[in-house]
């Protein structure tokens, strides 16, 4: 594969570059052009195609050119890697045609890939089946209970009680779907309030962590760890005093950065793990 002319880091000018394929059909990474289609929402745009990342990009010989989402996929690239984050069965349903047609192209995320991650129950499984039970310290994740959607809410106590949780618990949706719904959390302090979540839904008995938690991201052989600001730990003093479910802001995000803060040293603190599993471990 090759590239016709330049290619800027405006939208509007990566989306008439022409590319065309070489005689084998396929580009070797190393010391070639490498082009990337991305299909992007605005939000993640604006975030993550900065114009010095799109330079620094462009300097190693990769290519970001847009993908016209009013164009079919298949009439478009060809591409040596499609980078996506869309939402919606449709796309799913292109992006899985798009790789059953071009096995030699790297799809970023695989849409099975995605699903397993957007369930909070299958996500944290993962961290179970690593098994790090001879690492130093402990490694687990809370107890946790599924209640699905087919549940009446007013049995949300009794199946509690049933599973043994003790209370408090942290109530999180079942899947996350990039919707600011899919982020929001509560606290439940009593049994009783239990009946005014709204199933599909994920309980977990709330560890006091130090009001703190990692986050590790893993692409390949590259880790990156950042630290959140997360919920405060809660005495039993506290516990014995409050009732009712409540409802918090989003938690660790990006604005909720911790890692310039100035933390006491002593604090017990226990991580958090996002996996972002790079292509190789995860997708393919």
């Amino acid at each position: 594969m090759r590239l016709n002319g330049e290619i800027s880091s405006g939208e509007e000018e990566e989306e008439v570059v022409v590319v065309e394929k070489s005689e084998a059909g396929t580009t070797p990474f190393l010391g070639q052009n490498v082009v990337v289609g991305y299909a992007l929402t605005a939000k993640k745009k604006k975030s993550f195609l900065q114009p010095n990342f799109i330079a620094l990009a462009r300097s190693k010989g990769i290519y970001f050119v847009a993908i016209d989402l009013s164009k079919p996929l298949q009439e478009q690239g060809p591409f040596d890697v499609v980078l996506h984050k869309l939402l919606g069965e449709e796309w799913r349903e292109i992006i899985e045609d798009f790789r059953q047609k071009h096995p030699d192209v790297i799809v970023l995320d695989a849409p099975d890939a995605i699903q397993h991650l957007h369930n909070r129950q299958s996500m944290l499984q993962d961290v179970v089946d690593l098994n790090l039970s001879e690492c130093n310290g402990k490694v687990g994740i809370p107890r946790q209970l599924v209640i699905t959607k087919e549940k009446d809410p007013s049995t949300i106590p009794y199946e509690v009680t049933k599973a043994g949780l003790k209370l408090p618990l942290v109530a999180k949706p079942l899947v996350v779907d990039g919707s600011a719904k899919s982020h929001e959390l509560f606290l439940a302090y009593d049994e009783f309030s239990l009946s005014e979540l709204e199933p599909p839904l994920v309980l977990q008995e709330f560890v006091n962590h130090g009001g703190l938690l990692f986050k590790i991201y893993i692409v390949g052989e590259s880790i990156k760890v950042v630290r959140r600001f997360s919920l405060p730990n809660i005495s039993k003093h506290e516990l014995s005093k409050v009732s009712g479910v409540y409802r918090f802001p989003r938690v660790s995000c990006a604005a909720a950065s911790a890692d310039d803060a100035d933390l006491d040293p002593s604090i017990a603190v226990r991580c958090c793990l996002s996996w972002y599993m790079s292509a190789n471990n995860f997708s393919r």
